[in-house]
């Protein structure tokens, strides 16, 4: 079969029309990892009857647990989909073992670091290639620290990127047990026993997280911010990128709260945009870790935030959500 890309071997597993989206599943085997039996799972979403026609690239990136369903539902509902609908040339990658994306052979040891030097990188060439555009990167949570992983290593080189938006992402807030030594060390132990640990048994999702994951933040979350086998905190390289970068906390999210996401937000060197979503700010609610994405409330509130950033990356968007300003202007 003919691969779908010049830069390594992609294949097109699927291309159906879903209502009024076009739907185009690829996988790719870069090769590039360690682990050689990497493959990860994209998916294109455009508009079935103007399939030629693609506006700007937007690489969207679930967090733990989860998998592209985050962005869109098989109704076809969800940002994923509004953006389609809205002309924009949508990507939705899974990553190791999530969604279409298989195991790999070493899939308990997956890390962060993994997913950051090895398969973002694939994930925005293969983009950019297909798009002939530099693509805006939003992540969710464990996504959204995936990217800043990238760009603070410069595995994703800030001027390949047009812009980057976290939403609900951080590393400094853990529950405080992690925090303390023999804890931390116990819970490493247990991880160390374990092939993933399941979301669907603890309520957190869909899909299960790599033990490897989970060692990683452990480490993290015991004030030893290295990420991988290196010595030094990798957010220090948040400093020397410079791109339109936008961070988003929700004023309810007790996993991650604002603070937490404020500093790694001005960890980067070009400061961009911290947007809080709270009811202080003129939004209908103080919305949560999932719901500041997923809700009637964000389809209405949040969702055209995100298209206008989109529209134009270092604009300054209004601290106020787009309902409170139309019903401002009758």
């Amino acid at each position: 079969m003919q691969s779908s890309s010049r830069l390594f071997p992609v294949a097109l597993l699927r291309a159906e029309r879903c209502g009024d989206l076009s739907e185009d599943v690829y996988r790719i085997k870069a090769g590039n990892s360690p682990d050689p039996t990497v493959e990860l799972a994209v998916t294109r979403l455009g508009l079935a009857d103007h399939a030629d026609r693609r506006g700007a690239p937007v690489i969207l990136l679930h967090g733990s647990f989860s998998n592209r369903r985050f962005w869109y539902s098989p109704k076809g509902i969800g940002l994923g989909a509004t953006l389609a609908r809205a002309g924009y040339d949508v990507w939705i990658p899974e990553m190791r073992g999530h969604g279409l994306s298989p195991r790999n052979q070493a899939y308990r040891h997956n890390t962060v670091a993994d997913y950051a030097r090895y398969d973002l990188p694939v994930i925005n060439a293969f983009v950019t290639e297909l798009s002939g555009q530099r693509p805006c990167w939003l992540g969710h949570s464990l996504g959204g620290i995936t990217l800043a992983a990238a760009l603070a290593e410069r595995t994703l080189a800030p001027e390949d990127l047009a812009g980057v938006a976290l939403f609900g992402s951080q590393v400094s807030r853990a529950p405080w047990p992690l925090r303390v030594a023999p804890f931390n060390w116990l819970g490493r132990l247990l991880m160390r026993q374990l092939d993933h640990v399941s979301g669907p048994r603890l309520k957190r999702g869909p899909e299960d997280e790599p033990a490897g994951v989970a060692l990683e933040l452990l480490r993290w979350h015991g004030l030893r911010r290295r990420l991988g086998r290196q010595a030094s905190d990798w957010r220090e390289g948040l400093g020397s990128v410079r791109l339109p970068v936008l961070a988003v906390a929700g004023g309810g999210d007790r996993q991650d709260p604002p603070w937490a996401c404020e500093q790694l937000f001005e960890r980067f060197g070009e400061r961009g945009q911290f947007l809080l979503l709270g009811r202080a700010q003129g939004f209908s609610q103080d919305f949560g870790h999932v719901d500041m994405l997923v809700s009637k409330a964000a389809q209405a509130e949040v969702w055209p935030l995100v298209q206008r950033w989109l529209a134009a990356p270092s604009r300054v968007l209004p601290q106020a959500s787009v309902a409170v300003e139309a019903e401002a202007k009758l």
